[in-house]
Formats: structure tokens, sequence, C-alpha cells
């Protein structure tokens, strides 16, 4: 038979899903606020005890919210800081499995091709990018097989910010090394980099490149 304690810990877990389902941008963008700053920095076993082994559920939601809302900056960044806590959460490799699974890389690629959106957005993105490819080696081939060095490169190119590019040339460098299957495709992204306007970029492509020899 289910405990008490179980019965309450699941029923807690029901209502907070259901606040979030019947929640509109206002209040939801006020769950987020709170998701974040109670749970930042916790591992997979402290989320799945704070969710009452049911946190994959609400990545699932926050993942779906991201499908439909992104192209209109609905609370994007907090939105993508709140993916992020369970991304980089020690031990959660099953939550970036999910994410995966969901689409998520394709929906942080795109948002670095939307140039309505804001920098700090993007930049967000290509962080949690950098947290898929830190899983291992499949997980930068279904970045790479996703277009995903075009799109980065692209990024690279175009952005205003220092920090972005930063960003950006640690993740192509993550995923120019040990990832054989895709090695050539990230340098010949780089060089055609080499040709575009943005000294910076250009900077920053000849130091991988030179790493990559």
């Amino acid at each position: 038979m289910t405990s008490v304690k179980e019965q309450e810990t699941t029923g807690k877990l029901r209502f907070f899903l259901q606040k979030w389902d019947n929640a509109h941008k206002a209040a939801r963008s006020h769950i987020l606020d709170n998701f974040i700053e109670s749970n930042d920095g916790k591992t997979e076993q402290e989320l799945e005890l704070e969710f009452s082994h049911g946190a994959s559920l609400f990545l699932a939601r926050l993942t779906a919210w991201l499908r439909v809302t992104y192209m209109y900056s609905t609370c994007l960044n907090k939105l993508l800081k709140s993916i992020s806590v369970f991304l980089s959460a020690a031990s959660g490799q099953r939550y970036v499995i999910e994410f995966l699974e969901t689409g998520g890389v394709l929906i942080l690629l795109e948002i670095l091709g939307l140039n309505h959106l804001k920098e700090e957005d993007k930049r967000e993105s290509v962080k949690l990018l950098q947290l898929v490819a830190d899983t291992g080696r499949e997980c930068k081939e279904i970045i790479c097989e996703s277009y995903g060095v075009q799109s980065l490169t692209e990024f690279l190119a175009t952005s205003n910010s220092a920090e972005a590019q930063g960003d950006v040339q640690v993740l192509l460098d993550s995923l120019g090394h040990n990832n054989p299957k895709h090695q050539n495709q990230v340098y010949k992204g780089l060089v055609a980099v080499l040709p575009r306007d943005s000294r910076r970029a250009q900077r920053l492509a000849l130091q991988m490149l030179g790493a990559m020899q």
C-alpha cells in the first residue's frame, strides 16, 4: 500500500504541475523565477526528491512551452535558464537525453538564427548546447547532424557580443575534438568564417583552426 507520506508528495507534485498547466504567462514567469532560485545547482537526486521522482514531467512541460513560444521571446531567458537547471544537474544525463528526444537541440539552434531575439537569449542557448556536448561524443554528433556547425559559425560571424562569441568558441572547440565523425565539418565551418566581416570572429576561428592542426 502507498504510505501517507508518499501520497502527500505525489499530491504536491500533481498540484504543482496543475498550477503550471493552468497558469498564464505572468504566473508562469513567476513560477520559473521561484524554480531557478530554489533549484539552481541541485543534483539529479535532489531534483527528483524535490519533485517526488517526477522532475522529468516538469522538464517535459518546459521543453513543450519552449517549442511553442521561442519565436515570440515569451519568458525565453527564464525558460532557458530553467532547462539549464536540469541539464547541468550532476548525474543528470537522463535529463539531457530527454531533452534531446523532444527535439531540444533543434530549437536551440533555431534560436541562434532569429534576428529579433536578444543576444542574451542566444547566449543562453549556446550554454545549453555546451551542456549537451559535454555529455559525450554521441551528443556532439547529434548537434553536428542537426546543422549545428553551420548555425554556430554563422552566429560567431554575426554576433556583436564578445562574450557570446567566446561561448561559441568554446562550444565549437569542443565539437572539433573527440568527435572524429564530424571534425572535418567543424574545420570547414571555421574556414568559412575567415572571409566574414567580423575581425573578432576571424581571430577566434584562426585560433580554433590552429588548435585543430
